[in-house]
């Protein structure tokens, strides 16, 4: 995996050019669509502001649905399957502000479907038009940097690989240096010459017959003196040069580059709950909580009394578990079992034809409605609603060591739900597998993956062969 931000100053000018056309496509959709339906295009005062309101919501909301993250030369169904969504969640905002605000019926339901509709277009067409635009003026050279990769090892193919797949940047890597191939090597790389690296590499750039606008070191880390002797062969010319760090090796999960303390810093291992990321998982998780807590309150009294009949004991079942940091919290569940079942036995991995729960227990268990009372558990700030599944301190200290990178997962809130229990990992299946499910939901996290998960679990994660 190669760093980020290797072609930042590139890819944020044109996600900067894609937001603006983003708000252009929607208010363009949302004219046509009042052409269409009133024949007429001096919109009313309530219309301009709804087409206002549009376009301030289509540039916060598409950001959710990263949509501008990585920007390739994708084909008509590649744009579509991203663009969907986002256009759908836009619509959702606008029908939820025009509730609050009371002025759904000032508005054409017909006109509001037509804007969704056309507005998709719009912005298919728009993406199409600025792609092919790029290829045109790289085509004509107008939107061309030529750039040479020093090392032929994985990281330099890894990277032309990368460059050759963004043709928007207008990169054309013209060669590739290497010490061990012979001067006469007619050796390619994804059709890139590979060279004997030139004695004095700043003499071969102007000797080349061609201007090279980049050179990009792409050499292992223990390369440093090799490094310093190529930035002083070319101390006296201007073109720009990087280092690509070389990586692969490492154990990365969330990885950037910062600063810190004024010195250039790699971030191998980190939480993505920070700053913003942080205030918005919280306001998610809080207002869900509470409004999913609301609406089945009558099914959490339903369950509570029904537990009551059934056996003697407390509602709740409360269990020390491994959260956020590998600190335990207090997490509660519906008692499934008779009480004490587990002051003899120890704790116990839940597996199939469990006999210890209750006639209710077995029926909460099934339906995975034993895990409602963790709602609260997400309002008091212990855990989220999506996140990996906590874990016992027993079985922890169990897994950490069988299992390569168990602990990284407590880089986040433990959830209700996951990305590894909405594809069927949980109970007794494969640790391994849930592991790497946790993770890539940890390294990919967004608040519209969040809803992913949550929409799949109304459908995958209640009930499921493997809950018991």
């Amino acid at each position: 995996m190669l760093p980020r931000g290797l072609l930042k100053e590139y890819s944020q000018f044109l996600a900067i050019l894609l937001r603006l056309m983003d708000v252009m496509a929607v208010v363009l959709g949302g004219l046509v669509a009042y052409y269409y339906k009133f024949d007429g295009l001096f919109l009313t005062t309530d219309y301009q502001n709804a087409l206002i309101t549009a376009g301030i919501v289509t540039f916060f909301v598409f950001s959710f649905f990263r949509i501008y993250d990585s920007i390739r030369a994708l084909n008509f169904w590649q744009h579509l399957v991203k663009l969907v969504p986002a256009v759908i969640a836009m619509l959702f905002v606008l029908a939820g502000l025009a509730f609050i605000t009371k002025t759904g019926e000032t508005y054409s339901r017909s006109w509001f479907l037509l804007l969704g509709g056309i507005s998709l277009a719009f912005l298919i067409l728009f993406r199409c038009t600025l792609l092919i635009i790029l290829r045109m003026m790289r085509s004509h050279g107008w939107n061309e940097r030529r750039a040479v990769i020093i090392g032929a090892g994985e990281l330099g193919e890894k990277l032309l690989e990368a460059v050759q797949q963004k043709l928007w940047t207008g990169f054309q890597v013209v060669a590739i240096f290497d010490d061990h191939v012979l001067p006469d090597s007619s050796t390619l790389i994804r059709g890139v010459p590979v060279i004997k690296t030139p004695e004095n590499i700043s003499a071969w750039l102007h000797a080349s017959g061609q201007t090279i606008d980049e050179v990009w070191l792409a050499l292992p880390l223990h390369a440093e003196k090799r490094v310093k002797k190529i930035l002083h062969e070319l101390r006296h010319d201007t073109v720009t040069t990087r280092f690509v760090l070389d990586i692969f090796g490492l154990d990365l999960l969330n990885h950037s580059l910062t600063s810190l303390a004024g010195f250039p810093v790699l971030n191998i291992r980190s939480t993505p709950m920070v700053g913003v990321n942080r205030l918005v998982k919280a306001i998610e998780d809080r207002f869900l909580a509470g409004c999913i807590l609301l609406l089945i309150s009558p099914l959490l009294l339903m369950i509570a009394i029904a537990i009551k009949c059934s056996s003697r004991g407390p509602v709740f079942y409360r269990q020390k578990r491994v959260g956020w940091n590998g600190k335990e919290f207090e997490m509660l569940k519906f008692r499934s079992m008779p009480e004490n079942t587990e002051s003899t036995s120890g704790p116990v991995w839940a597996k199939q034809n469990e006999t210890r729960a209750t006639r209710v227990g077995m029926f909460l268990r099934k339906t995975s409605l034993d895990e409602l009372p963790q709602f609260i558990n997400v309002l008091l700030g212990d855990m989220s609603i999506v996140g990996p599944r906590p874990e016992r301190q027993y079985f922890v200290e169990q897994f950490k060591n069988e299992i390569p990178g168990y602990m990284q997962k407590h880089l986040v809130k433990a959830g209700i739900t996951g990305w590894a229990q909405v594809n069927g990992w949980r109970g007794n299946t494969s640790l391994e597998k849930r592991i790497e499910y946790d993770l890539y939901y940890i390294e990919n996290w967004s608040l519209a993956f969040d809803l992913k998960i949550i929409f799949l679990t109304i459908f995958h994660g209640f009930v499921n062969k493997n809950a018991y």
